[in-house]
């Protein structure tokens, strides 16, 4: 199995270097020359496994240079019951809501309490062994923009992992007090927390820019290091997000929802597109879905693009509850497009150029059809969003985070719109408790909010009484280890400052 650059096919790296290098040297996305193909019989097979089989045929399948034992390895450090509570890290909890019954897939019951640990837990893991079949001796230096929770993920994921440093980026206004709490308290030696004067966008194109920048690669080079990323430009990143969907899939089989063969549909939250797009490869792998339903909150410019075939990033940019999508940049789109094109490098490179020089692109008719043919792109404003976390927790009893709630309004308007009533998994994606204000002040009937963020968790907790998690619980007094804010423009200073280059 080897991978090429979305934007230039003529480079050619292996599953172990795709992921040391997380991004390719020209700047595109390094994506599988061919997908595995599962038939109904291999998925019949899938089902008699837990989740980590399911994770080691997967990977075995996509990281051919990665012996047996390695990928067992990987897997078993990164899916432990100390982690994620149970052997199974993806449970599926069913709720009828407005008449429909769908399947909640509770992505968030890892340490950091979002959907991010399912891939970032096993990241660290596959890249150190990538790092010493590619790359032997240099440290892996991990930069990181994030709009909340991969930051969080990250940092506990590569926390003192030997020959790697991790420096985190984030918009200082862009993410929740407690993710932002989460992140400037993370212990570890090698790690670095930086807020941004700036949204998510201006952090992950600083980011970008820093990769691709050869003089800053350069004087890495001389101190033995090299970059890597942990954001889901990495294919590390994006694999392990496959699995949870085919896992998906066996439990609805295994729980009698659906039938072998019968297909099912998907909605995720999203915002830089990577999500949803790892149930996109499960279903060319040969996973039965039969909609990818892609939702947005009022930053909806991929709902904009589902819909008519234009990205365009020159629109008003807006700060939610729901700020793990407040992004109008969707990195991982570039992918979709190169499948959808044919594996077309040539047509991928011009829209990611005329994206950077002109804010906006048009694809070609044949792409913009196969687009919204596959996928229904819906949004929802942060009202919309707190009147389905209130109707979720009245109706089913069940209390949803911000993110969950624009998936679970999303998808009432796909019903509302098509009528379809094929068996649906909802990607939920944190722990409500991760957004308490906005969760509280949907569910508390009016009365007023106390002004610590740990009182509303309280708070929350009593008038609910679900679990506080307790990764979220012991942040309570624990004081902060970063305070550092920069402009986007001393981005690339600031890491080599942290690196100790000069």
């Amino acid at each position: 199995m080897l991978y090429n650059s979305t934007e230039n096919k003529k480079e050619v790296v292996s599953a172990s270097q795709a992921i040391a290098q997380g991004i390719s040297k020209d700047g595109g996305l390094f994506v599988p020359q061919e997908i595995p193909k599962y038939d109904l019989n291999t998925i019949k097979g899938l089902l008699k496994l837990d989740y980590k089989g399911i994770a080691q045929k997967v990977f075995a399948d996509y990281l051919s240079d990665f012996t047996e034992d390695e990928i067992k390895d990987c897997v078993e450090k990164a899916y432990t019951i100390e982690k994620f509570g149970s052997d199974n890290p993806a449970p599926i909890a069913f709720k009828s809501y407005n008449g429909n019954e769908a399947g909640i897939l509770e992505l968030w019951h890892g340490p950091t309490c979002a959907f991010k640990d399912m891939a970032l837990q096993i990241l660290p893991h596959l890249l150190t062994k990538s790092l010493k079949k590619t790359n032997d001796g240099k440290d892996a230096v991990i930069l990181v923009a994030t709009s909340g929770d991969t930051g969080k993920a990250a940092l506990e994921g590569f926390k003192d992992v030997e020959h790697t440093k991790i420096i985190v980026f984030y918009p200082v206004d862009g993410v929740s007090p407690m993710q932002k709490h989460q992140m400037n308290t993370q212990e570890g030696s090698n790690v670095k927390v930086c807020a941004i004067e700036g949204n998510f966008d201006d952090a992950q194109t600083g980011v970008k820019k820093i990769f691709t920048t050869p003089e800053i690669a350069k004087q890495l080079e001389k101190n033995n290091m090299m970059f890597s990323s942990a954001n889901s430009i990495n294919w590390g990143r994006l694999l392990p997000q496959i699995v949870y969907y085919i896992a998906a899939y066996c439990e609805m089989v295994n729980s009698g929802k659906i039938q072998l063969g019968e297909k099912m549909n998907v909605v995720v939250p999203t915002g830089n597109f990577g999500n949803i797009l790892a149930s996109y490869y499960a279903y060319c792998m040969g996973l039965p879905i039969y909609k990818f339903i892609c939702a947005s909150n009022s930053n909806n410019v991929l709902t904009d693009f589902i819909n008519t075939g234009v990205y365009n990033k020159n629109r008003q940019f807006y700060t939610t509850i729901s700020p793990s999508m407040d992004i109008l940049v969707s990195s991982n789109l570039e992918r979709l497009l190169y499948k959808l094109s044919g594996d077309s490098d040539i047509s991928t490179k011009e829209w990611m150029t005329k994206l950077k020089t002109e804010g906006s692109y048009t694809v070609t008719p044949e792409v913009k059809d196969a687009v919204s043919t596959a996928f229904y792109g819906g949004y929802c404003d942060d009202e919309a969003t707190k009147a389905t976390i209130a109707k979720m927790y009245r109706d089913a009893g069940y209390l949803c985070d911000t993110h969950t709630a624009v998936a679970v309004n999303v998808y009432d308007q796909y019903i509302t719109e098509t009528g379809d009533k094929t068996p649906t998994v909802i990607a939920s994606t944190a722990s409500p408790y991760k957004f308490s204000k906005a969760v509280l002040s949907a569910v508390n009937d009016g009365k007023e909010l106390p002004e610590s963020e740990f009182d509303m968790v309280d708070m929350l907790n009593n008038i609910t009484g679900v679990d506080i998690p307790a990764p979220l619980a012991s942040l309570k007094d624990k004081k902060a280890r970063f305070s550092d804010v920069v402009k986007v423009d001393n981005m690339p200073y600031y890491v080599l400052k942290s690196l100790g280059i000069k």
